[in-house]
């Protein structure tokens, strides 16, 4: 009247009745189960751990910017130094923002840095020496690279920046 189901001796190559030598179950038994439960366990502890970065990344906007369109108050308005920055994207580990101006000699002790110039010719401090940039350049400034003191060709350098870890506003020392 019930359907029985296969036993276990015919569906598994170890019988999981069968005892070890000495009356116990065998250790290959508790040990795979053991590894199992660590390794579920494992894997629920990271899941956890990555719930604050994925919703870091679940509040980026799908979104098109249309750098060109973005000139003068447009960006921001002017800092002291004239230059325009606007940030777009900020998650925990990185910023994307457009900067449009120029910037003095300096440096970030922890952020790294990569500038793709969009609009500008002319040139910027790298390291120990002084570079031509123009529109398509991209330029990767390790933290701690001395950087900067623009000094363009006519227009000012339009570059998206994007720094890892995010700069904080200590991170920046002026340099002469």
């Amino acid at each position: 009247m019930f359907a029985r189901w296969p036993s276990a001796d015919s569906r598994h190559s170890m019988p999981l009745t069968k005892n070890a030598p000495g009356g116990g179950k065998s250790m290959n038994r508790i040990a795979t189960t053991l590894t199992i439960a660590a390794a579920f366990a494992a894997g629920c502890a990271v899941t956890h751990s990555m719930q604050p970065a994925r919703a870091a990344a679940e509040n980026i906007a799908a979104q098109i910017i249309h750098t060109g369109e973005l000139e003068g108050d447009a960006l921001s308005p002017a800092a002291a130094n004239g230059m325009r920055n606007k940030m777009f994207v900020s998650v925990d580990g990185a910023t994307v923002a457009i900067q449009d101006g120029n910037t003095p000699k300096h440096l970030h002790p922890n952020a790294n840095e990569i500038q793709y110039i969009l609009e500008g010719t002319g040139t910027i401090w790298l390291g120990d020496k002084e570079v031509k940039v123009k529109p398509g350049d991209l330029v990767i400034i390790p933290h701690g690279t001395p950087h900067g003191g623009s000094k363009p060709d006519g227009r000012t350098l339009k570059a998206i920046a994007i720094k890892t870890p995010p700069q904080t506003p200590e991170d920046i020392k002026l340099l002469n």
